[in-house]
């Protein structure tokens, strides 16, 4: 850190003028390093190429730069958010029809912010009130929870790829660390709990291995990949039934993107919500999100651990970022990395989903919260108990040959509908 201070990466607030040098390119690669655990769980958790998924987020940060002219210094990746209707999306349409309407999304949030241009911020909290957004956050967690209790069983599908007990065993201890490194960490181990996670439970991995003689770890993939490969880009295809089930979800993201630009700008005091202006960042969100879709990767939103990594290194300076987008582009180009990653066991990563996908449940409780007693009310009641049961209770409807709605899709559009259409009771 004292070498960041001595070479201008930023020590205080009044110094975030754009510096470009070798101080700030060190500092980029510090913040890659943090944002690569979040960065590469999703494509792992997916089945998105993480090549893919490095080279869109430095694309897309480097997008952003551009359209915010460099001046909040952010690193974009995918939300977890996202995770749910990825899976469902490719299980259900394809990767190419779900990778289509990831770039829809994108496209949404660029609409978004030229309507926040227009008729400024208000309109988002009248017509996406947190009602609505909260419970449809809460069915993104709780929907996955099948799929994270199978993965640290060692469970895949009908298949159990290793002994029950030692897949448990694995996915708790690379749970354990996730939980203690959260609560207990003290400098960047506090903002790097997902990859101290992975690394126990991968070393946990190969003990066990070890002692019972039996390996734990697939390591053929990483020994066929090649040093040098170009990511497997996507062509994305455009299935009207998989965007407006993806569309919804992309309003999570979108309403917690304000958040992520107060929190980075209560760390550097500067308000990003006048300069560049709210509508320029949720711009830019669009415009890395669509061009991720388009080549195959993961949608492209503000980043909170980056937002901590600022906090702690005081790096201030956004050309930092763009050289942590430089170095992402760089790195999707070693294929040994995709290699290793596909070695990591399915249990450590299961382990390490049952806390994110309950925490994503938390974050919409706490969205739901902010109404405090408000909830009680008969209307409020009414539009969070229907977007929940939709959302949870396996009802689809179908509309035409090859389009329906389900899921979180089909619970994000009646949570809008009912918020725009039920009266409000009359008061006392």
């Amino acid at each position: 850190m004292t070498a960041l201070k001595e070479e201008g990466a930023g020590i205080a607030p009044s110094e975030t003028d754009y510096k470009f040098g070798a101080g700030q390119a060190l500092a980029g690669a510090q913040m890659l390093f943090v944002a690569f655990g979040a960065l590469v769980l999703v494509p792992i958790l997916t089945g998105l190429d993480a090549s893919v998924a490095l080279f869109t987020a430095g694309l897309g940060t480097l997008i952003f730069q551009i359209v915010t002219r460099g001046q909040v210094p952010v690193f974009l990746a995918s939300s977890f958010a996202f995770i749910a209707p990825i899976i469902y999306g490719v299980q259900t349409w394809g990767l190419p029809a779900t990778t289509g309407g990831l770039a829809a999304a994108g496209l949404l949030y660029v609409a978004l912010s030229f309507a926040v241009r227009i008729w400024g911020s208000g309109f988002l909290h009248k017509y996406l009130p947190p009602v609505v957004v909260g419970p449809v956050i809460m069915i993104i967690g709780l929907s996955l929870a099948p799929v994270a209790v199978n993965m640290s069983t060692g469970l895949a599908g009908d298949t159990q790829i290793m002994p029950r007990g030692i897949a448990m065993l694995l996915a708790a201890i690379a749970l354990g660390t996730t939980m203690l490194t959260a609560i207990l960490g003290r400098g960047i181990m506090r903002i790097v709990p997902i990859l101290a996670g992975i690394v126990a439970g991968y070393v946990a991995a190969v003990v066990i291995g070890l002692i019972t003689g039996e390996s734990l770890i697939n390591t053929g993939g990483l020994a066929d990949a090649p040093w040098f490969a170009v990511p497997e880009f996507v062509r994305p295809e455009f299935n009207l039934a998989a965007i407006l089930f993806i569309l919804p979800v992309a309003i999570a993201p979108a309403i917690e993107h304000f958040g992520d630009i107060l929190a980075i700008g209560n760390v550097t005091k500067k308000d990003y919500l006048k300069k560049p202006g709210i509508q320029n960042t949720m711009l830019g969100d669009g415009l890395a999100t669509t061009a991720a879709g388009l080549l195959g990767g993961p949608p492209n939103t503000t980043y909170s651990e980056v937002t901590g990594a600022v906090t702690l290194t005081r790096a201030f300076n956004p050309a930092i970022m763009t050289w942590a987008a430089i170095f992402a582009i760089a790195l999707s180009f070693v294929g040994k990395l995709g290699g290793a990653l596909g070695t990591i066991p399915m249990p450590v990563m299961g382990g390490i989903m049952v806390l994110l996908f309950g925490m994503v449940t938390v974050i919409g409780m706490s969205v739901v919260a902010k109404i405090g007693d408000q909830l009680q009310e008969p209307r409020n009641m009414v539009i969070a108990s229907t977007i929940l049961v939709l959302g949870l209770g396996g009802l689809t409807l179908s509309f035409g040959e090859g389009f329906s709605l389900a899921g979180i899709g089909l619970a994000g559009v009646a949570g809008l509908v009912l918020n725009l259409v039920l009266p409000h009771a009359p008061k006392d």
